[in-house]
Parts: structure tokens; C-alpha cells; sequence
């Protein structure tokens, strides 16, 4: 959990801040019409970023620093007979070693997305005051404007289907990888792209299912 949860806090923070202020930059770009109000720049950013910015971007972040560890750490248990020493001592291997990063995916990750959601939101904030695309009076009024707390539930769904995927698919090509170091790298690799795309796939049905 520490490593899950506390170790990607400030590459989420980074990431979600600067695409909240793009986000605003280019929603108040293309918005041409003087009889469009600027306040719906804000709640667009809120919308975007709550259902659909904050868990996939976070997720294929997350997909890419933490699959890649789970596997090569596995991987290399496998590669060097520790798992098969398990084995042999008595103990569940997939029990003592994935069932741990399991968990810590599926509770870490809807907070990082939570941390992920109000970063972003606060990053279009400051884009939009600093650029002077839109006032933060006028923002705040749109974050705040027919607001529907069932967007959250969606997106923590995503983010509890998301952690369960960035930590199972990896952990599963590592610990059945065979061969050497470049059997282990070649592992790690797969594992990140499955992860992406399955996180992808995911997102579309979890959208359709909710939305």
C-alpha cells in the first residue's frame, strides 16, 4: 500500500494539476460563441475530469510504474527458483506474494483517483485564473453548477476495476514466466501493455453499464 498509494501521490499530483489547466485552456479555446456563458468551462473540466481524465489517465500512469514493478519483482522470484523454495517450504506462493498487491491496487487506487479528481480540478482553477481564459469567480460557479455526486460513483467503480487489473495482470506474467532476464523483461513489457489496453476496454464497459 505504501508503495501503491504513498510512492505515486506526487506523480499523480503533477499529472492531474497540468492536465487540469490544459483541459481548461482548450475548452475556453474552443469556445467561439459570445452566447455561450464562460462558466460552463468549469463544468466541463469538473465532468471530464471526474468520469473519465482522472481514473484512466491515473490508471494507465499507475499501469506503467507499477505493473512494470510487480512483474519483474515476480518475475525474477520465479526465474531464480525463490517461488519454487515456497512451494517446496509449504506456503501459497500466489497467496504470500499477488494477493497483497491485490488488495493494495483495489484500495490504493480509488484514492489516488479521488487525490487525482480534485488536483485536476484545482489545476484548471489556476490555468484558467493565470491565462485569464476564465475568472476564477466564473470557474467556481461552474464546478459548482448542477453538480451530480453520481459521476463519483462511477468513477470510483472505474478506479476499483482499474486497480484490480494494474496489479493482477502483471503479477500473473510474472509469475509464470519462464527462461532468463530477458524472459522477465519481455514479461514486464506484456504485462504493461495488456494492463492498457484491458484498462481501456474496461473503461468502455464500465461506461456503458453506468452512464
Amino acid at each position: 500500500m505504501d508503495y501503491v498509494g504513498v510512492g505515486s501521490v506526487g506523480l499523480i499530483a503533477i499529472i492531474s494539476t497540468f492536465i487540469g489547466a490544459v483541459m481548461t485552456l482548450q475548452i475556453a479555446f474552443q469556445l467561439v460563441s459570445d452566447f455561450i456563458p464562460k462558466t460552463i468551462i468549469g463544468s466541463v473540466n469538473r465532468d471530464s475530469s471526474i468520469l473519465e481524465l482522472s481514473p484512466t489517465i491515473s490508471a494507465i500512469v499507475l499501469a506503467g510504474k507499477i505493473g512494470s514493478a510487480i512483474s519483474s519483482e515476480i518475475g525474477s522470484m520465479r526465474v531464480t527458483e525463490q517461488i519454487d523454495a515456497l512451494e517446496i517450504m509449504g506456503i501459497n506462493a500466489p497467496g504470500y506474494l499477488i494477493l497483497p498487491k491485490i488488495i493494495s491496487g483495489i484500495t490504493m487506487v480509488p484514492m489516488l483517483v479521488i487525490i487525482s479528481m480534485f488536483l485536476s480540478i484545482t489545476g484548471g482553477y489556476i490555468g484558467g485564473s493565470i491565462s485569464g481564459a476564465v475568472t476564477p469567480a466564473e470557474y467556481l460557479q461552474g464546478i459548482t453548477t448542477d453538480f451530480n455526486p453520481y459521476t463519483i460513483v462511477v468513477a470510483l467503480v472505474k478506479a476499483f476495476v482499474f486497480g484490480f487489473i494494474i496489479t493482477s495482470v502483471p503479477a500473473y506474467e510474472g509469475f509464470y514466466v519462464r527462461g532468463g532476464a530477458l524472459e522477465v523483461s519481455m514479461a514486464s513489457t506484456r504485462a504493461v501493455v495488456i494492463s492498457c489496453i484491458s484498462i481501456l476496454v474496461c473503461d468502455y464497459l464500465v461506461t456503458q453499464l453506468l452512464l
